[in-house]
């Protein structure tokens, strides 16, 4: 078996955790991150190297062969992956500055879809297999319009985001780009391999730690309380529901105490996940979704806005509390930045590297 072999075993794998103290699938992953044919072009004709294969993935396994045997190929790659020009959304001639502002022209966040944001699935299920009448069903066009709407607004507002966010850890000088997009690595952070992970502090994490301050669900003591000041309850409505118009009612009648409680418990979990990361990195590993599943190395950037929840979303553009925090946290990464994360997933046991920057407002 060829070392090239070797290492695409172990991605395909996903022991990415062996990558991390080798050299050799360093190399190999660095390679990968110019596996596109404009970037080979443009990397071999740079260094005067000349590949006999035409097909890319050929090429990929030619390249690495041929870099192996190259003394200061580690830093050849170094040098090309550092011209942020090679990133695909650079080459598009992104205007960022535009882009902040109109992220401000987002009003709500709001998917459209099932519980799952999946749009297509939701619309088959609610339209096309119930609704037998076509006239009932173009009477339901502005419906799914707005569903649509909402999914295409959402998805876009979390891309530029994820993209802004992401270009602010490409742009330092300890990042090195992985221009050619590999699948679970975005950039190498003092040659450990990341992949970024922008995310909102977790609900259902929340939640469990709600239920062992409270004794109980969130939602059951709220109803518990409410019932105590005399709010009749209506349990016929979804449980997001509940919780609003439960809130909406104790405001009403001067309750705010009782809110003020369940948020100083929400900001108890926040700050004592802060303060253990490891259980909440670990948490995040095993309770990923299978489809998205992965065990490379992670960066966690958690965003949460403690005097509202439900308003984290407008934190991904908060670029004034987003910067500082991440160029504050690069300045200072050493080699004892990641930590060893230890996780089982669906019967099988796997490593990783990670760490967590939290935004917190």
């Amino acid at each position: 078996m060829t070392n090239f072999e070797k290492w695409n075993n172990e991605f395909r794998a996903q022991n990415l955790f062996s990558f991390n103290q080798d050299s050799n699938g360093l190399l190999w992953l660095k390679v990968r991150a110019v596996c596109r044919s404009k970037q080979i072009e443009q990397f071999i004709t740079q260094n005067n190297i000349t590949l006999a294969k035409t097909k890319i993935a050929e090429q990929n396994v030619e390249l690495f062969e041929i870099l192996e045997k190259t003394p200061n190929a580690m830093q050849l790659l170094d040098d090309y992956l550092k011209i942020k020009s090679h990133d695909w959304y650079d080459a598009m001639g992104v205007d960022e500055v535009k882009l902040k502002e109109d992220l401000y022209k987002v009003r709500y966040y709001a998917w459209g879809g099932d519980q799952n944001n999946s749009l297509d699935k939701h619309l088959v299920s609610r339209y096309v297999k119930v609704i037998s009448s076509y006239d009932e069903l173009m009477g339901k066009q502005s419906e799914i319009a707005d569903n649509a709407w909402n999914y295409v607004q959402t998805s876009w507002y979390n891309n530029w985001t994820s993209y802004l966010i992401e270009s602010l850890f490409k742009r330092h000088e300890k990042v090195i780009s992985a221009a050619g997009e590999i699948k679970s690595v975005d950039f190498f952070i003092a040659d450990h391999p990341i992949d970024l992970k922008v995310t909102f502090f977790p609900n259902q994490y929340m939640d469990e730690k709600l239920k062992d301050k409270l004794g109980k669900k969130e939602l059951t003591w709220l109803k518990q309380k409410a019932k105590e000041a005399g709010i009749v309850v209506n349990n016929t409505v979804s449980e997001s529901l509940q919780m609003y118009t439960l809130s909406e009612k104790l405001i009403e009648i001067g309750r705010t105490d009782i809110l003020a409680e369940l948020n100083t418990k929400r900001k108890e979990v926040i700050a004592e996940a802060q303060e253990n990361t490891i259980e909440l990195m670990t948490w995040l590993y095993a309770n990923q979704g299978e489809m998205r599943f992965g065990a490379e190395n992670r960066l966690f950037v958690i965003l949460a806005d403690t005097a509202d929840m439900s308003q984290s979303w407008k934190m991904k553009r908060a670029f004034s509390l987003i910067e500082p925090r991440i160029n504050n946290y690069l300045d200072q990464f050493n080699e004892n930045s990641l930590k060893e994360i230890d996780f089982a997933f669906k019967g099988n046991n796997y490593k990783a590297l990670a760490d967590v920057i939290f935004i917190v407002k």
